[in-house]
């Protein structure tokens, strides 16, 4: 009955050891997968990306919310063409499950149309923070958090 329960015990150790590695590498999987995505769409410019990245139900939580690939497509697509010499860096990336979470830094000159905003001309430098959720390889939703006064007022649209 003794070495029943050890060998009992020592299987459900292997067992929970072996999904937290499954987890763990799905974790990475994921943190480079977002990492890349990104790299693409923003510093590469190449907005159609997002085509295989997007769920097709993914839902952006903006005011007011972005529902729908097209829809966050075309949110995205402002960014690409509002600012030239955009750059996107991520400064750290935690994952845990399908979530990831990343801390970014965004900088670009405004010299096309952004949000129905015409060109500034203005530089811009602003950092922020996104939690997304990634089932079976697919953005599925995403939470960006950043200074939008800030970010305005580098636009020149708000006073400081």
């Amino acid at each position: 009955m003794k070495k029943m329960f050890i060998c009992l015990m020592a299987l459900c150790t292997l067992t929970a050891t072996a999904v937290s590695a499954q987890k763990m590498d799905q974790a990475a999987k994921n943190i480079k997968f977002y990492g890349q995505v990104w790299d693409v769409v923003v510093n590469e410019g190449r907005v159609n990306a997002l085509d295989t990245a997007f769920a097709d139900n993914v839902i952006l939580h903006t005011k007011p919310a972005v529902t729908g690939k097209a829809n966050a497509i075309a949110y995205y697509a402002n960014y690409v063409t509002g600012f030239t010499n955009r750059q996107f860096i991520v400064r750290e990336s935690l994952a845990q499950g399908n979530k990831v979470v990343k801390y970014w830094n965004f900088k670009g000159k405004h010299t096309g149309t952004f949000f129905g905003i015409p060109a500034t001309n203005k530089d811009v430098d602003v950092e922020g923070c996104t939690i997304a959720t990634i089932v079976n390889g697919k953005i599925t939703e995403e939470r960006d958090f950043m200074d939008m006064l800030e970010f305005l007022q580098q636009l020149g649209i708000m006073p400081r």
